[in-house]
C-alpha cells in the first residue's frame, strides 16, 4: 500500500446488504458489519453459508441491489462495471481457492499480467523479487511455468499476484484445504506478518476454526448473515467462482 494514501477509519462497511442469485430467495442478508482499516479478519462458516458470496460481492464481482456496500470509502454500486474491475485491480487483492494462475505462462508472466490489469508503474520485476523473498520463494521460481510448481508454491505465487499492485485490502479465499497442518499454520502465519508490515486488510474466508487462533478479529457467517436460518442448507453451486486478478 501506499503510505500516501489515506484510508478510511473502516476499510469494508454493510449496511442492510441483501443479495439473491436470479430472483431467488435471499441468500445474503446482513443488517450491519464493518472491518477496520489495517485489520485481519477471519471470516468462519460451514459451506453454504454464504461467504463466498460476500466475498466475491467484496470484490466487486457480484452487485447487491439492495444495502450499502463500502470499500475503502467507495460506495461499489456507484461504479459501473469497468470502474469496478479498475478499482478491484488497484486497491483490491484476491486470493480464491483454485488459485486461477494461468499454467502456461511463467511466474513473472502472472505477475505482471496482474500488474498490467492494475496499471501498474514502475518497476514489476524489482517488486516481484521483493515479494518471492518475503514469501520465502526462490528467486528463480519467476522464470518456471505455472503448471510445474506445487499446490503451495502455486498458492504463494497466487497471494504475490494479488499484492503485485499494494492492495489495500486482500481477501482470500479457503486457500490452505489443500495443505496439511504444519505447512498450512506456516502459510498464516506468513501472510499475517505480511499484511502487518504494509497495515493492509486482511478478511481470510475459510471453514477451518482452527485458524481462528491467529487472528486478532473473528466473525462467524452464521451469526451475520439473517439469511442463514431460513435458507440453508444452501446450493453451494449457485455461488460464483471467480477467475479474477
Amino acid at each position: 500500500m501506499n503510505a500516501t494514501t489515506a484510508q478510511p477509519a473502516d476499510a469494508v462497511t454493510v449496511e442492510q446488504l441483501r443479495f439473491s442469485y436470479r430472483g431467488g430467495p435471499a441468500v445474503l442478508d446482513i443488517p450491519h458489519w464493518s472491518v477496520p482499516a489495517g485489520g485481519r479478519v477471519f471470516l468462519r462458516g460451514p459451506s453454504g453459508c454464504g461467504k463466498s458470496t460476500l466475498l466475491n460481492l467484496l470484490a466487486g464481482i457480484l452487485v447487491a441491489p439492495a444495502g450499502r456496500l463500502e470499500l475503502l470509502g467507495q460506495p461499489l454500486a456507484a461504479l459501473g462495471g469497468r470502474r469496478r474491475d479498475r478499482f478491484r485491480a488497484r486497491h483490491v487483492g484476491v486470493v480464491f481457492q483454485q488459485f486461477n494462475l494461468i499454467p502456461y505462462l511463467s511466474v513473472l508472466d502472472n505477475i505482471r499480467l496482474a500488474a498490467h490489469f492494475g496499471n501498474s508503474a514502475g518497476d514489476v520485476l524489482g517488486r516481484a523479487r521483493e515479494l518471492m523473498a518475503q514469501l520465502r520463494l526462490g528467486e528463480n521460481i519467476l522464470s518456471r511455468r505455472a503448471a510445474e510448481l506445487s499446490v503451495g508454491q502455486q498458492q504463494r505465487v497466487a497471494i504475490a499476484r494479488a499484492l503485485i499492485n499494494g492492495p489495500q485490502l486482500l481477501l482470500v479465499d479457503e486457500p490452505t484445504s489443500a495443505l496439511d497442518t504444519e505447512a498450512r499454520d506456516a502459510f498464516v502465519q506468513l501472510l499475517m506478518r505480511s499484511c502487518e508490515r504494509e497495515r493492509r486488510t486482511l478478511i481470510f474466508v475459510s471453514h477451518d476454526s482452527a485458524l481462528a487462533g491467529h487472528f486478532p478479529l473473528v466473525a462467524d457467517m452464521r451469526e451475520l448473515n439473517r439469511a442463514w436460518e431460513t435458507q440453508r442448507p444452501l446450493d453451494v453451486s449457485r455461488e460464483v467462482p471467480a477467475d479474477v486478478y
